[in-house]
């Protein structure tokens, strides 16, 4: 009995040091704007917003736009190529693609395709493709905008997404029970983990993940199963985004960039 309540405190004390570790931010700068979300920064440094379903893009003291009224609201955006960013109006069943003058360059109408496909969620691959998931078949598929063909890659699943997230090489996605999924451009489907209850979320690794929830940011290392308190940083705001180890904080009058070091 003695060495089952000794067991019981040092897992308990070592479930409570996981959750006790702190990150520090460092402030680096802020700038005023007036936007209804702020969306992140891509690859060269310029940055994105939106306003009135208008997205806008900033940089080098220009400002770019682009709106579609006819396609509704703008439902997710992709910003890892900033030569090619992607639109998803999913009222719409429609993707845009634009230029890094935020020209249109195609307009796709899923519902105009030969096979038939309900987007559900939508990012970039690699290849001239877009990832989708079909809510029709309820597979993870590969879409080729330029060929306008379409490839199913994994076995049917109903998908109850909490969050999703791509990039080139793999869909990624939570569900409604907080399970972490991967699928690779081969149709291979990995599980990552179990994530915490979130608000707002992000993926930094492959093993974390940023989260938001109850007023506070942490970053989830499920590999070491170490969740850190993200400290020193605004504590009301609308969204973050994080990229090459700097945290934007997006509040009612603008954005706040953090420095972190992701452990």
């Amino acid at each position: 009995m003695k060495k089952l309540l000794l067991l019981f405190f040092v897992l308990s004390m070592n479930s409570a040091l996981a959750q006790d570790q702190k990150l520090l931010a460092i402030p680096l700068s802020d700038q005023l704007i007036n936007a209804d979300s702020f969306l992140g920064f891509d690859a060269l440094g310029a940055y994105y917003l939106t306003k009135d379903n208008v997205i806008s893009k900033h940089f080098d003291g220009k400002i770019s736009e682009y709106k579609n009224v006819s396609l509704g609201k703008i439902t997710k955006v992709d910003l890892q190529n900033p030569l090619k960013i992607v639109l998803f109006y999913e009222d719409f069943n429609s993707a845009v693609i634009l230029d890094n003058q935020l020209n249109e360059v195609h307009k796709i109408n899923f519902s105009e395709n030969e096979i038939p496909i309900m987007a559900a969620a939508l990012g970039i691959a690699s290849q001239n493709r877009l990832w989708i998931y079909n809510s029709l078949s309820q597979q993870i598929g590969l879409f080729d905008y330029q060929k306008n063909t379409y490839q199913s890659i994994a076995l049917s699943f109903q998908a109850n997404f909490k969050y999703y997230e791509t990039d080139f090489n793999t869909f990624q996605w939570i569900d409604e029970k907080l399970n972490w999924y991967s699928c690779d451009v081969f149709g291979k489907v990995t599980s990552l983990g179990k994530v915490a209850d979130f608000d707002q979320i992000q993926s930094v690794t492959n093993k974390g993940i940023l989260f938001y929830k109850d007023g506070k940011l942490f970053l989830h290392d499920l590999q070491k199963n170490v969740i850190y308190t993200i400290v020193n940083i605004e504590k009301t705001f609308k969204n973050f985004y994080y990229k090459d180890q700097i945290l934007s904080i997006f509040t009612t009058t603008g954005i706040i960039n953090y420095k972190i070091t992701i452990p």
